[in-house]
C-alpha cells in the first residue's frame, strides 16, 4: 500500500519545533530560534507563506516565499523562497515537489514575474532539485551579506542625508 500523499499547509505556531528540527539539518547555527509567535504574525502577513509540509502526522518538510514589492513592470511583485528544507529520512519521494507546487500557486495568485532562492554553494543535490524544479542556476549570479558582516555606520554619500533611514 502506498504511503498517503503528503498535506501542503501553512505552519501554525504548534509547528514551531519542528520546523525548528528541520532548519537544525540545513544550519548549524545556536541563535536558530523558531518562535511560535513569529509563525503567528507570519500566518496572518498576506505577503509571505510559511509552508509546510505534512506526512503521517509528522512535518517533514517546509519553505518560505515572501513576495517583494517591485516597480520594474508595473503592480508585478516578485518572489523569495528561503528555508527550503526537506527531511534526511523522506527526501527524492515528492516532498520538495509538492513544497514547490504550493509555492508556484502562492506565487501564480499573487501575479509574480518571477521566483528567486538561493542555496549554500556545497548543497549539489538540493541544486540539481531546484533546477529539475525549473529554477535557473546559471542565468543569474546571487550574493548574499550576513547581519554580522553589515555596516554599523552608514556611508555618507553627496547630496543623500547622513542619517540612517527610518525602517
Amino acid at each position: 500500500m502506498a504511503p498517503p500523499e503528503p498535506v501542503i499547509r501553512r505552519a501554525s505556531p504548534s509547528d514551531a519545533q519542528s520546523i525548528a528540527s528541520l532548519y537544525a539539518q540545513l544550519v548549524s547555527n545556536p541563535a536558530l530560534a523558531v518562535l511560535p509567535e513569529r509563525i503567528a504574525a507570519l500566518a496572518g502577513d498576506s505577503q509571505t507563506a510559511l509552508l509546510v509540509c505534512e506526512r503521517q502526522g509528522r512535518i517533514v518538510g517546509t519553505a518560505l516565499v515572501s513576495l517583494c514589492a517591485d516597480v520594474m513592470f508595473g503592480h508585478q511583485p516578485f518572489a523569495v523562497v528561503e528555508n527550503v528544507v526537506v527531511d534526511a529520512g523522506v527526501r527524492s519521494r515528492g516532498i520538495g515537489t509538492a513544497l514547490f507546487c504550493h509555492v508556484e500557486a502562492f506565487c501564480l495568485a499573487s501575479d509574480c514575474s518571477k521566483i528567486m532562492l538561493l542555496s549554500a554553494v556545497g548543497r549539489e543535490d538540493a541544486h540539481r532539485f531546484f533546477e529539475r524544479a525549473g529554477f535557473a542556476g546559471s542565468k543569474k549570479r546571487g550574493f548574499v551579506k550576513y547581519r554580522r558582516e553589515f555596516n554599523r555606520a552608514p556611508p555618507t554619500h553627496p547630496g543623500l542625508p547622513s542619517k540612517a533611514i527610518d525602517a
